[in-house]
């Protein structure tokens, strides 16, 4: 546990002083993953999220929290509900649980969940993935969608790489080697790109896309396929091979979700 938590350390020291050479006030986000297998759970955590966390969050001057859940989560056997919580200092991320225990509506609110009992739990796990902004993304950017909510796909990607080196690289591609920006010409409403700094799966990047429905979302990334732009740019030999896994998972925002 000391070597996981001065290795943490380290990891989050290169980020910070990555961040005062390029003179760039870069976000961290906290993406917190729940696993449940019922609907009494799902209900539970729902209830939760919207009665006592987003309301917390936001006495605290976080606004732009994301409550996701796949769109396939009703005949998936791993049933999850997302949380994508941004902060402009690692640090308010690290005290964040602490803070809320002293938040009496937050207790309150939220009785039901945080006293459960052991042979009730509200959930089956939860995991917490701890991110940073990419140097050409460093704030998050909500969608311009103006759409029924319902209809909305948010698009979470996770690209892993076989090795460091190849993840830096993968990285690089996407801010000087310009994947950012093709993205941005192409409207992808990207909500936010990052870097995991600690996660259950490294090395890795992150990042979110938006669109107005299924249709909107297929066209979009069919033009990406076509770009000349990108053709370019992934036959480069430069960036061979830096993804080993890439897992995208559609999903829909929650209905109490800020965006």
């Amino acid at each position: 546990m000391k070597f996981f938590v001065i290795l943490l350390l380290f990891f989050a020291s290169t980020f910070y002083l990555s961040a005062q050479s390029s003179g760039k006030k870069r976000e961290y986000y906290q993406l917190i993953t729940y696993q449940f297998s019922s609907s009494a759970q799902e209900q539970s955590i729902d209830g939760y999220l919207e009665k006592a966390l987003l309301p917390a969050l936001h006495r605290k001057s976080i606004k732009q929290v994301g409550v996701f859940k796949p769109i396939a989560n009703d005949t998936s056997v791993r049933k999850i509900i997302y949380v994508l919580i941004p902060s402009s200092k690692m640090e308010n991320l690290v005290a964040l649980s602490t803070q809320l225990l002293k938040d009496k509506d937050y207790l309150q609110a939220g009785k039901e969940y945080l006293d459960a009992l052991n042979t009730n739990p509200p959930y089956q796990r939860m995991e917490s993935t701890l991110m940073y902004a990419f140097v050409m993304a460093p704030k998050m950017i909500l969608p311009k969608l103006t759409g029924p909510k319902s209809d909305r796909v948010y698009e979470l990607r996770s690209y892993e790489s076989p090795t460091e080196k190849y993840y830096r690289n993968k990285v690089k591609m996407f801010n000087e080697g310009g994947e950012v920006a093709l993205f941005d010409r192409l409207q992808f409403n990207a909500i936010f790109y990052a870097e995991v700094i600690s996660g259950s799966r490294m090395p890795n990047l992150i990042y979110m896309t938006s669109f107005e429905n299924m249709d909107e979302r297929n066209k979009h990334w069919k033009s990406f396929g076509d770009d000349p732009e990108w053709k370019k740019l992934v036959s480069m030999e430069e960036y061979k091979n830096n993804v080993s896994k890439a897992e995208i998972i559609l999903t829909r925002a929650a209905v109490y979700s800020d965006y």
